[in-house]
C-alpha cells in the first residue's frame, strides 16, 4: 500500500519468511549498532511484521502480536529504522502501520517495551510510561501503552 505523497509503500506479513528485509534491518539497527544479542526469538514466526519502503530500499520495520495471555492487548516492538531515514517520522508511520494491524484483529490497547532514550519518541505518538525502567541486555528499557483510538498528539507524515 501507498502512503501519502512521499511514496512510502509498506509489506506486511505473518513471519519473517516472506519479509526477509525485516529480519536485515533488525540485523543491522539492534545488532550492528546497538550491541544487541538477542534479537531474534521465537515469537518472529507468529507476529505480523511490517517493512516500509522508500524508492525501491527497505527503510524501516517492526512487529506485533498478542500479548501473552491476552486477546485485546497487542504487543508492538521491534520498530527499527535505517539511519538514514532517521528523524523524518518514518517511526512513527511503522508504528501507525502495526497498530492498525493489531486493531484489524480486535487488539483494544497496545503495549510496548521502549529503550528509554526513545520514550519521548513514543510519547509524542500516544504511549504512557508505566511502572520503573528495567534493563534488557545492559540497556534501560520501561514499559509504554496505549489504548487503541487515542489520538497522536502530533500529525504524521
Amino acid at each position: 500500500t501507498k502512503d501519502g505523497n512521499d511514496m512510502i509503500t509498506n509489506r506486511c506479513t505473518r513471519g519473517l519468511t516472506e519479509n526477509p528485509e525485516a529480519k536485515q534491518i533488525r540485523q543491522t539497527v539492534f545488532v550492528e549498532e546497538q550491541g544487541f544479542h538477542n534479537e531474534f526469538d521465537a515469537m518472529d514466526a507468529e507476529a505480523w511484521h511490517v517493512v516500509l519502503w522508500k524508492d525501491e530500499h527497505a527503510i524501516a520495520t517492526g512487529r506485533t502480536f498478542p500479548a501473552q495471555g491476552e486477546t485485546h492487548a497487542w504487543t508492538i516492538g521491534r520498530v527499527a529504522v535505517r539511519k538514514p531515514y532517521r528523524g523524518q517520522g518514518i517511526g512513527a508511520l511503522v508504528v501507525r502501520k502495526l497498530e492498525e494491524i493489531a486493531r484489524q484483529h480486535g487488539a483494544a490497547s497496545f503495549m510496548l517495551s521502549a529503550q528509554v532514550r526513545a520514550r519521548g519518541f513514543y510519547e509524542t505518538i500516544g504511549y504512557h510510561a508505566i511502572g520503573e525502567p528495567y534493563l534488557d541486555e545492559y540497556c534501560p528499557h520501561v514499559t509504554m501503552i496505549k489504548r487503541a483510538g487515542e489520538d497522536n498528539k502530533e500529525e504524521l507524515p
